[in-house]
Parts: C-alpha cells; sequence; structure tokens
C-alpha cells in the first residue's frame, strides 16, 4: 500500500515593498511578483504610487480603510492581517504591498507570514529599499566603520535600551513617540521631550544631532537637518523623521583581544585603522 502525501494548498503569500521613492525603488522582483498574483492589497501613502500598483494589476484593494480617527494602529495591523489570510484560505495568490521594506517595521507582514506559512501555505517577504538605506546615502554613513544601531523611538524609552554612544544611533518613528493611535492630522509631538531628557545622561547638549526625512518622490531632495541635542524640543518632525545620532568619543582597542585575534599592529600608537 503506497503512502500519500498532504495535499498542497492552493493560495499563497507575497509581501513586497515600494521602497522610498515608489517610481525608482519598485525592484523587478517587487513587480513581478504584483504583476502575477490574483489580488494584490496594498497600504501606500499616497495617490502616485497606488496608480503605479494600479498600472502593474488592476486587482488591487488599498487597506488603508482599516484605519480609524483615534484607532489603535496595533488592531489596525491585526486586521489587516487577517483580511490578507482570509483572501490567501480562499485559494488565491495574494501580493501586500507596503511602503519601503516590507520586514523594517511593518507588523502586518511578519505576523501574516508567520501565520500563513503555519496554516501550510507558501509565504514569503521580498527585500526593498527602506528609509536607513536612504540614510546611509545621503549621510554618507558607512554602518560598519564604527557599527549602528537602530530602534523604534517609542521602543527605546519603554524598554530602556542599552546602546554604544561611540557608534552611530538611529531612532525610527522619532516624530511619534508614544503615540499609538491614528489620526488624520498626524502624530502627536508631546513626548519628544523625554526622549531628548534621556539621551542628555548620554551626551553633551551640545553634541550634534541629525534629523533626516528621506526624499520620496523622483526630483525631491532629502530633508537633513542638523541641531544640537538641547534644541531638538523646538524642532517640526514628522511621522517620517528619523533621528541619526553622531558617535561621541572613540572606541579603544581592546589590547588582549587585538593579541589573540592575531592583530597586534593594531597596538601601534602610529597605526591607522
Amino acid at each position: 500500500m503506497s503512502s500519500l502525501s498532504p495535499r498542497k494548498k492552493s493560495g499563497g503569500l507575497f509581501v513586497v515593498g515600494t521602497g522610498i521613492n515608489s517610481l525608482y525603488h519598485l525592484t523587478p522582483e517587487a513587480r513581478a511578483r504584483i504583476k502575477h498574483a490574483d489580488t494584490v492589497l496594498h497600504a501606500v501613502p499616497d495617490a502616485v504610487t497606488e496608480g503605479v500598483i494600479h498600472k502593474i494589476n488592476p486587482h488591487n484593494e488599498s487597506l488603508r480603510g482599516f484605519y480609524g480617527e483615534g484607532k489603535c494602529r496595533i488592531q489596525t495591523y491585526r486586521e489587516m492581517t487577517e483580511y490578507t489570510l482570509t483572501a490567501v484560505r480562499s485559494g488565491r495568490v495574494v501580493c501586500m504591498v507596503f511602503y519601503g521594506h516590507p520586514a523594517v517595521f511593518v507588523m502586518s507582514s511578519h505576523e501574516a507570514v508567520m501565520r500563513a506559512r503555519a496554516e501550510g501555505y507558501p509565504a514569503y517577504i521580498i527585500p526593498a529599499v527602506s528609509a536607513a538605506d536612504c540614510l546611509f546615502a545621503d549621510l554618507g554613513i558607512d554602518p560598519g566603520e564604527v557599527g549602528c544601531q537602530t530602534f523604534e523611538a517609542t521602543d527605546f524609552l519603554l524598554f530602556n535600551r542599552r546602546h554604544d554612544t561611540r557608534s552611530y544611533l538611529l531612532l525610527f518613528q522619532v516624530g511619534g513617540i508614544g503615540d499609538l493611535a491614528y489620526s488624520s492630522k498626524g502624530y502627536r509631538q508631546d513626548c519628544l521631550h523625554i526622549l531628548v531628557e534621556s539621551l542628555l545622561r548620554e551626551y553633551s547638549p551640545r553634541h550634534e544631532v541629525i534629523i533626516y526625512e528621506a526624499g520620496t518622490h523622483p526630483f525631491s531632495r532629502p530633508r537633513i537637518g542638523r541641531v544640537e541635542l538641547v534644541a531638538l524640543n523646538a524642532c517640526d518632525l514628522s511621522p517620517t523623521s528619523t533621528l541619526c545620532v553622531p558617535p561621541q568619543g572613540k572606541a579603544t582597542v581592546n589590547r588582549q583581544m587585538a593579541m589573540r585575534l592575531g592583530l597586534a599592529p593594531l597596538l601601534a600608537d602610529d597605526y591607522v585603522w
């Protein structure tokens, strides 16, 4: 008697990102996944990007209707996830499209993929250009030079995250600290001073920090503002603002580790890294 293997379920899920500048950053792979999907569900911030998606595949639907004034965004993300899984369970190949990188600060993408796989459906997240990628290019930062730590700004405060002040510190969504509810008027900024107070425990008041927002259209330029940390409270931030805190001080070589790694020349006073 031959054994029967489980029947493979029809339907599947691909999650893609538009990048930060959808007209330039939408990759060939993302376009292909959108084009060949039975259903495209998208949560993108502007009509231009929606138009790009519609041109690739007219069988698309916006998920932005799940947002509601004063509604907790976590609840919105859960509803988006369930709606997507309902489409997958119907046997359709679904493509979810998010702004930026679909694996970076996108709760719905991870939750949908995890649950789809648990139910036996193929599910994948496709890489895309993120705000951090744009920041590294626009600010001329090499994260491999002195290291770089990244946190969501509210998470950074809420969980008292530890960081090395001799490396770059990137804090995302700094314009909406402590604000979990959707508002058509944008995020509150009444908790920004708490972040400044926290950073002043580690950094000098006159330490220069950078407010960064990537250019979102083909000919738009990034917003780059440099201010002293103590003056950050007075700055006008947006939901897409990222705070870049450059290193304060330099790291020193661990002499014992240098010897163990066979890197004794690093101990010379005149050695240039």
